[in-house]
């Protein structure tokens, strides 16, 4: 997956920041699928409505950033069957995590 920062539209949109903290080893161990399904997770939720970007770093601690056009958009996501059928997993994959939702008021940067 290429790292890039997401080019969202004009604010005021919402940010979903999921937070966590790796179970086992940080870079994901191919036998336990976590990389093919947060492959797979993205590739869902680039294809729902509303969505409009996607950020991720991991060190110790991973942060991910989905960008999305309402809090209707963000609900139905959660709401996806296959995306459901992944949260059922965290427990395996991590220690612990967070998710917060925000609205973005204002960006700036190049």
């Amino acid at each position: 997956m290429k790292q890039t920062i997401a080019k969202t539209p004009e604010p005021p949109y919402y940010a979903v920041i999921f937070s966590s903290v790796r179970s086992g080893g940080q870079k994901g161990d191919k036998n336990d699928g976590y990389s093919d399904a947060a492959d797979r997770m993205l590739e869902l939720a680039s294809t729902q409505p509303g969505f409009l970007g996607f950020e991720t770093a991991r060190q110790e601690i991973g942060i991910s950033v989905s960008y999305w056009a309402s809090l209707d958009a963000i609900k139905t996501w959660k709401e996806n069957a296959e995306h459901q059928q992944m949260q059922t997993k965290a427990k395996d994959w991590y220690k612990s995590f967070r998710v917060r939702v925000s609205r973005v008021e204002r960006e700036y940067g190049f």
